[in-house]
């Protein structure tokens, strides 16, 4: 995602309603998240599907390598023998 630019990125919700047809193909285009205030707070964030979809994947990632750090600590890990062996019995070769 480009970083935000303030003068530019971050409207009220009427700016925002009034040119949102506009507002949401440069979204895709420019690939800038829209900040929209209402009542002159952050009240949401618009972003383009493509952008919405790598975040989910990267917050997922890190959820996953970091489950994996935990068990590592915890001492839930198996050697490579032993998952073989599981892989070997839960997944038979055709």
């Amino acid at each position: 995602m480009t970083n935000l630019q303030i003068s530019e990125d971050i409207l009220p919700l009427g700016q925002f309603k009034t040119h949102a047809s506009q507002l949401l193909k440069s979204i895709n285009t420019n690939n800038r998240a829209i900040v929209i205030t209402q009542n002159g707070k952050p009240a949401a964030v618009v972003l383009s599907p493509n952008e919405f979809d790598r975040l989910n994947a990267q917050a997922r990632f890190i959820l996953a390598v970091n489950q994996g750090l935990n068990d590592e600590q915890a001492g839930r890990v198996i050697d490579d023998d032993e998952l073989d062996a599981i892989l070997e019995r839960e997944l038979p070769t055709r």
